[in-house]
């Protein structure tokens, strides 16, 4: 009964008092207020309990209204945010006063209000306690100065000296709030990454979400950079933080190499950042922390460094193209006096090249197969013709190359000279992996069905660009026999260097 006893008495005392009071849920309504508060706004409690607040004050529709209203619920959604009291130094609205002959109208009055959150045993706000004090006398002796000098000491201690220092600091805090509310949002929305650290430790205050997505862990405020990210330990960057804190010079980054493991991942991720370490000084001068700011810009660098390789490849193709084609004009002009004959032989061994060409391009210069080559180099006879028999097998750059003029040479002479100057001869291009583990390819190049061949008095320019080719090029073996009842050419090749050029 005791404490029923003082929560009546408490009760009693709530409703008694002079100065307003009225309580507000946590969604801005009326859940109770005293008799001095139904005088001050002229309302019923029935008129009241349980209507939204801002549904009652609306703040009138003039602009000093509006504002009023405005700062009032900043007020109670600072409390319900930090869940402490909150302060409005002065605040203006106007109160329904009924004269001697039943006439309402509305009295400027001005007040000072409190707002204290009511919290329950979880510590949950349940209810937002509203005190209010009437200062409009102040304030009126204020605005109704003159120049006497005993109104003018007066003014200065209840107007000058009080109201307009209150109306200032709450201006002034106003503002402050605004502006801080304002650079948060854009430290947290920022699309560089951003950190702000304190202290000898580099301790985390505050980040961006951009910072937390490139270190892949988001619980690091509160925790020194060792604490949070020990996965920077060998890297420079403690070291560069240290650096920075104890002489005051900042220090900026350009495609630094950061390397992290994201929490609860045991793979690491590589970035390439731009950001600077700008120290923080307090009013004296010392540096007190480090403001980081950056961009992740690893995808700039890894094009760059693509578009580098591809300069240096493309220069590397080029040089070879440009020798190759040297190499293919002075051999055909040493074999054909005549310029009809030499643009002919000359311009089909373009063409050839210029195939081969054709299929690296379609790879990304990646490489092409055996067969899709040899195709290419001896579509021009028929695919009856031409009988190739062998596994699938990838080139890279540098073999295709040489192995497409090979071919190109190889089916030439037999259009010329060997199976497919008959009508029934025909070619048998078989080839295989025969060492596994060093790759080695071997091929034979079989002509049957056509004219007797006899071994010629001279190397011409064919045998000797497959030999120059295998030998110098791919570092392989070439055995050409002229047996009487076909060509046959046997190659031998190894295919792991071709692929640690092409690396």
């Amino acid at each position: 009964m005791r404490a029923l006893d003082q929560a009546i008495d408490l009760a009693a005392a709530f409703e008694a008092s002079t100065n307003p009071y009225m309580l507000l849920t946590p969604d801005l309504r009326y859940a109770g207020m005293n008799a001095a508060y139904l005088a001050v706004v002229g309302k019923t409690r029935d008129e009241l309990i349980g209507k939204p607040l801002f549904d009652i004050f609306t703040g009138g529709d003039t602009e000093e209204g509006a504002e009023n209203a405005r700062q009032l619920r900043a007020s109670f959604d600072k409390v319900l945010a930090t869940g402490a009291r909150d302060h409005l130094a002065l605040i203006h609205f106007a109160i329904p006063v009924t004269d001697a002959d039943g006439r309402t109208t509305l009295e400027d009055r001005y007040w000072s209000a409190t707002h204290t959150p009511l919290h329950d045993a979880d510590g949950r706000i349940v209810l937002i306690l509203q005190h209010t004090s009437d200062i409009t006398e102040l304030e009126r002796l204020r605005r109704e100065r003159d120049d006497s000098p005993a109104i003018s000491a007066l003014d200065m201690i209840l107007g000058g000296g009080v109201m307009n220092r209150a109306r200032a600091v709450q201006e002034d805090n106003r503002r402050l709030e605004i502006e801080r509310n304002r650079l948060v949002e854009m430290f947290m929305s920022a699309p560089g990454f951003v950190a702000i650290l304190s202290g000898p430790d580099h301790v985390f205050q505050m980040h961006n979400e951009a910072y937390a997505r490139i270190i892949g862990r988001s619980d690091v405020v509160g925790l020194s950079i060792r604490e949070a990210l020990p996965d920077l330990a060998g890297q420079g960057y403690y070291e560069l933080l240290d650096s920075v804190f104890a002489t005051g010079e900042p220090y900026e980054g350009k495609g630094a190499l950061v390397t992290f493991r994201p929490e609860g991942s045991n793979q690491e991720i590589s970035r390439n950042v731009d950001f600077i370490y700008q120290p923080i000084r307090d009013n004296g001068g010392a540096v007190v922390g480090i403001f980081v700011q950056g961009h992740d810009v690893t995808d700039t660098v890894r094009a760059a460094q693509r578009q580098r390789l591809m300069i240096d490849e493309l220069n590397h193709r080029v040089k070879n193209t440009l020798a190759t084609v040297q190499s293919i004009a002075m051999q055909t002009a040493r074999s054909h006096t005549d310029p009809r004959s030499f643009a002919e032989s000359f311009q089909a061994r373009l063409l050839s090249l210029s195939h081969t060409h054709d299929l690296l391009t379609r790879s990304h210069w990646e490489g092409a197969d055996l067969r899709a080559v040899l195709e290419h180099e001896t579509a021009a006879h028929g695919p009856s013709r031409i009988v190739l028999n062998g596994p699938p097998l990838p080139l890279g750059p540098a073999a295709a190359l040489s192995l497409g003029m090979i071919f190109h040479e190889l089916a030439t002479n037999a259009a010329k000279y060997g199976a497919l100057s008959t009508p029934d001869g025909r070619v048998f291009v078989d080839w295989s992996i025969a060492d596994q583990t060093n790759r080695t390819l071997t091929m034979t190049w079989r002509e049957v069905g056509g004219p007797t061949v006899s071994p010629p008095n001279r190397k011409g320019f064919g045998s000797r660009l497959i030999e120059r080719n295998v030998r110098h090029d791919l570092a392989g073996e070439a055995k050409l026999s002229y047996a009487s009842d076909g060509f046959i050419a046997e190659l031998s090749v190894p295919l792991d260097r071709d692929s640690q050029q092409h690396g």
